[in-house]
């Protein structure tokens, strides 16, 4: 995908990106269905769910607009806008460390309308780990720093942003994992049962699943304009 088209657009680049799933809507190939996420990790063999995936936030907080009028969202006012790209990251869940530790790094590209003089613009952005799909548990705020060349409208910076999880509290419970790898046989009471569809494997997945959300510290009002636009 090229810059122009994501800026563009404002579409981040979904190829490292947990969509939602449920029994109505399936996951890719290569992916299975975890708390409502579609997940590229697998529990490991303690159990620990890792995902090695990013999720681009809600209401698309992968992208910001500044203006250069307050008050003015036309876009004859659009003064910048940045979108993040390019979602890596990394999960350390070697055995024997109590804490499971993941390294996202990304991108942001961004472009503005005036090209006069150099320019340099800060962005806020934020890290959040969340549990089960539904439930903040940490939340970090940091700074991007974009600086334009004067005569060019383009800029582009690097992120990172990392979460530290206890193993204990992403690990299934013995019996749990039991029955997800119980292997089943024709004519076995339990054979046509997915054990995945049971509430109790459910919650248990959701409460051992944690992932890592990042995106732009929005305003208010730039949420608005992200949502109705």
């Amino acid at each position: 995908m090229s810059v122009l088209v994501i800026l563009a657009s404002c579409t981040p680049d979904t190829s490292h990106t947990a969509f939602r799933c449920d029994e109505h809507h399936a996951c890719p190939s290569d992916q299975a269905c975890a708390a409502g996420r579609c997940r590229r990790g697998a529990p490991t063999g303690d159990g620990i769910v890792c995902d090695t995936g990013l999720v681009c936030t809600p209401d698309q907080q992968c992208c910001v607009t500044l203006f250069s009028a307050p008050g003015r969202t036309d876009s004859a006012a659009i003064d910048v806008t940045a979108a993040i790209t390019n979602l890596r990251s990394t999960c350390n869940d070697a055995a024997g460390q109590d804490k499971l530790y993941t390294e996202a790094t990304f991108d942001v590209l961004a472009r503005r309308s005036d090209t006069r003089g150099a320019r340099h613009v800060d962005l806020p952005y934020f890290s959040s780990v969340m549990r089960g799909g539904n439930v903040v548990v940490a939340k970090r705020l940091g700074t991007i720093s974009l600086d334009f060349a004067d005569g060019q409208d383009r800029a582009q910076a690097t992120g990172k942003a990392g979460s530290y999880v206890d193993r204990a509290q992403a690990t299934l419970p013995a019996e749990i994992r039991q029955r997800l790898s119980k292997k089943r046989r024709a004519g076995d009471a339990d054979a046509a049962t997915d054990p995945l569809s049971q509430p109790d494997v459910k919650a248990a997945l959701a409460k051992a699943s944690f992932e890592l959300l990042v995106g732009f510290q929005l305003t208010d009002q730039q949420l608005a304009y992200n949502v109705t636009r």
